[in-house]
């Protein structure tokens, strides 16, 4: 059989699977039976082996909704290297975020590192590049989601000097107009997703405006705040805090009906820990910082809690959740532990100075996961969001929703966002996350915590039916199936 008929009778199979055929390259076998009847079944009556059957097949056959992602525009993939996201317009794309950060941790010298990103090198001689660290990161997370991307969208089950051309043969066939819709609906089995724009825009009007949902930016709002990219397209003057006010009033009015919720990562650069400032209070600080003088840290940190609390009550208003980054930090040589051990108890601070916003607390606060759940079982207002946490720690990951089914309750936890800039890990990264859910539910189950039961009737809520409510994503559906821009 010829390698082209090898892939496209691959291809037909997990077409037939879904998201399973991922289960053969994660050394899981992959579930073909028809799902049995469930009715009846408990842990007194069936084996483990058949337990887990069932749970993989439900967990691989039904589709999530993506909760967050960085994604650019499909367009922008097709301007190469002039968009400023794209490093390389060739197959070192799909390793281009997060995976890069191991290559230098594992001691990748940045003159080699700026050569494998660069497009001036041939695609076909990169790999020598990455050889010697290879071994050493592709079993992180990072790692196993760019290596099943390749086996999924290219037939490569091996990153090697033997199959580089390959795989950048299978990049470019990839690439191409609607590939966006083929990896997240078809290959994948995402049915939306969101994403906080990194654009240059605090709202993206996305030309796939009901697959590519979109969170409105705040971080801007209040760090800073930035005055050119939020007060510019409004027309507003702004001379007075009053006048930022309105500006931050304009874009609630303008997106709100079509955003999905707002986003700050604002915890990048300090604790979570905003306090209420009253207006008069911030005004002459704001004032000082129109005008270009330097603010002390207090100062700083006075206009940036009064502008935070100010964009929450808006978001609130507009019944919309608001996502906060919180725990690990994406990069290299940049993290200071000590700022992240106060995020739970900040966490718990904002739940109660606003008991009527919905928080969405994201990234499981990594390594702090227990804190976390601790949060979410007290405190209403408090969601959890594991995006991005399957692929920093695909064990911890795994655990923290076994602890978390059994203490908080299940409404509130969204499992998968794959919060990639490129498109194509998002794929891989599905695969480690479903890998887990399904192991986290199977484990419950033969360990007796929960019934065969109550684990499948939690599969469709944690995996799409918590985020279409705490969304309000068929009012967002309508009101995005006409706009203008889509």
């Amino acid at each position: 059989m010829t390698r082209s008929k090898k892939v496209i009778k691959r291809r037909a199979t997990l077409k037939g699977l879904g998201a399973a055929g991922t289960l053969t390259f994660m050394g899981t076998k992959p579930i073909y039976a028809k799902e049995k009847s469930r009715q009846g079944i408990n842990n007194n009556s069936i084996g483990s082996g058949e337990i887990r059957k069932v749970l993989f097949q439900k967990v691989h056959t039904t589709p999530f909704i993506d909760t967050h992602e960085h994604l650019i525009e499909e367009k922008g993939r097709f301007t190469g290297t002039e968009h400023p996201r794209v490093s390389s317009d060739d197959w070192t794309m799909v390793l281009s975020h997060y995976l890069n950060s191991d290559m230098l941790t594992t001691g990748m010298p940045q003159k080699d590192y700026d050569k494998f990103f660069s497009p001036k090198i041939d695609p076909a001689d990169k790999f020598a590049l990455l050889e010697p660290y290879w071994p050493a990161i592709k079993n992180t997370g990072y790692g196993q989601a760019v290596c099943i991307a390749l086996s999924e969208l290219y037939g490569v089950d091996d990153l090697s000097k033997k199959t580089v051309r390959e795989i950048q043969a299978g990049y470019e066939k990839v690439r191409r107009p609607g590939f966006y819709k083929y990896i997240l609906k078809d290959i994948a089995n995402i049915e939306s997703c969101q994403v906080n724009c990194l654009e240059g825009t605090p709202f993206m009007k996305s030309a796939m405006p009901e697959l590519l949902m979109q969170d409105i930016s705040i971080v801007g709002m209040f760090d800073g705040p930035q005055f050119e990219l939020f007060g510019d397209p409004t027309g507003i003057k702004v001379s007075s805090l009053s006048d930022w006010h309105r500006v931050i009033d304009w874009w609630f009015d303008t997106y709100s009906q079509y955003a999905v919720a707002v986003k700050s990562q604002n915890a990048y650069s300090r604790d979570i820990n905003y306090e209420p400032i009253e207006a008069e209070k911030a005004e002459p600080v704001f004032t000082k910082r129109f005008n270009k003088q330097k603010l002390t840290g207090e100062e700083q940190k006075l206009l940036q809690d009064h502008l935070f609390w100010y964009s929450v009550s808006k978001a609130t208003e507009q019944n919309l959740p608001v996502k906060l980054h919180t725990g690990y930090y994406a990069g290299q040589n940049s993290m200071p532990l000590s700022r992240l051990l106060g995020n739970p108890g900040s966490v718990t601070d904002l739940c109660r100075n606003a008991p009527d916003t919905r928080f969405v607390f994201m990234h499981i606060c990594y390594p702090h996961y227990e804190e976390l759940i601790t949060a979410a079982k007290q405190w209403t207002n408090a969601y959890v969001d594991m995006c991005w946490s399957w692929i920093i720690n695909p064990v911890a990951a795994k655990d923290f929703l076994k602890k978390y089914l059994v203490t908080a309750p299940a409404n509130k936890i969204l499992t998968f966002g794959g919060d990639y800039i490129p498109m194509e890990p998002v794929v891989g990264h599905a695969a480690i996350a479903r890998r887990g859910i399904a192991l986290a539910l199977s484990e419950l189950v033969e360990d007796g915590w929960l019934s065969l039961d109550n684990a499948v009737e939690l599969v469709d809520p944690v995996m799409h039916g918590n985020a279409r409510k705490i969304f309000n994503l068929a009012e967002k559906e309508k009101n995005l199936k006409n706009v203008s821009w889509g």
